[in-house]
Parts: structure tokens; C-alpha cells; sequence
């Protein structure tokens, strides 16, 4: 079964930066994209951003020009890069990799963004 082990979340304050990590425990060439979601208490799980096996991107419109999604293929590694965080990025992040049978999901890192 595959596994997403996630890292990097924590507390930071308001315009503060933080690097979330996802590696896989098989070659992230075995999905065809990944992604980064996150869930606030009380509201829906959204997509925050998607790297697709072409490098294409895809990033929720409210963190365009703050959050960059990038692979380390030699690291076997997936990367979320957060800048000019506000109180409003807190949640919980979850690391979701895509195959052709469905969706792979990590246990989720607490991002809190506070003063």
C-alpha cells in the first residue's frame, strides 16, 4: 500500500513563509499528478495546488503569486513553497497523489498562521 509522508507544517506568523514536503514510498512516476489540499475546521477539503507528470500547474485562485507546487524527481520528492502566509492559509494540508485506480492520500501537517 502506497504511503505519503508529509512534512514541514507548523506555526508561523502573518507574512511568514513555510516549505511543506511530500515523498512517496514508490516513485512519484507512478501518478500522473500530484497535489496539495488543505481543510480549515468547519469547511470543505480544497485543492491549493496540482503538479501534473508534465509539470503542468494548477493553484486555487487565492494563493496565485504565494504558493509554488514543484517535484524533485531526484528526490522522489513533491513540494508545496507557502509565502506571505495569512491567518487565513491555517489548516490542515493533505498531500494527495492521482492514479489511474484513484487517489492517494497523506496523513495531513498543521499549518497555523497566527501572531
Amino acid at each position: 500500500q502506497v504511503q505519503l509522508v508529509e512534512s514541514g507544517g507548523g506555526l508561523v506568523q502573518p507574512g511568514g513563509s513555510l516549505t511543506l514536503s511530500c515523498t512517496p514510498s514508490e516513485t512519484i512516476f507512478n501518478f500522473h499528478s500530484m497535489a496539495w489540499y488543505r481543510q480549515a475546521p468547519g469547511k470543505q477539503r480544497e485543492l491549493v495546488a496540482r503538479i501534473g507528470s508534465g509539470n503542468t500547474l494548477v493553484y486555487v485562485d487565492s494563493v496565485k503569486g504565494r504558493f509554488f507546487i514543484s517535484r524533485d524527481n531526484a528526490k522522489q520528492t513533491v513540494y508545496l513553497q507557502m509565502n506571505s502566509l495569512k491567518p487565513e492559509d491555517t489548516a490542515a494540508y493533505y498531500c494527495n497523489a492521482r492514479t489511474f485506480a484513484g487517489d492517494i492520500w497523506g496523513q495531513g501537517t498543521q499549518v497555523t498562521v497566527s501572531s
